[in-house]
């Protein structure tokens, strides 16, 4: 399954193809060998942090040691059937979290503010 190293150097992977995928959309039961048996089988991993919270649960991230494993598990498991759900993957993009979490801490100053000076919406 593991493309040689000369064949690798020549293929140009899009920008945003990573080694960490997001992947949504999951069972709430599953667990973390589940997740290990199923992502495994694209290349070695080196974490798997599975979402414990209630805004987090049925989410997961998945970190490949090689880039080229992560894009061969994205494209082989993106609406992939688990347990009666389909899962979503996507490559984690770090500027996008970071980008969402600014808007939503503006956007709560902005209800502070009109909420100091009784302003409607």
């Amino acid at each position: 399954m593991a493309m040689s190293l000369k064949s690798r150097v020549s293929v140009a992977l899009p920008p945003d193809v990573n080694r960490i995928l997001y992947v949504r959309n999951l069972p709430f039961k599953i667990t973390p060998e589940d997740m290990y048996d199923l992502f495994g089988r694209y290349g070695a991993i080196r974490q798997i942090r599975i979402g414990s919270e209630p805004g987090t649960k049925g989410t997961a991230f998945v970190v490949y040691e090689d880039i080229f494993d992560a894009k061969t598990a994205c494209d082989h498991l993106q609406g992939f059937n688990l347990m009666g759900r389909y899962l979503i993957v996507a490559y984690y993009q770090a500027g996008k979290a970071s980008r969402k979490a600014e808007i939503e801490q503006k956007e709560k100053e902005i209800q502070e503010i009109k909420s100091r000076y009784e302003l409607g919406d």
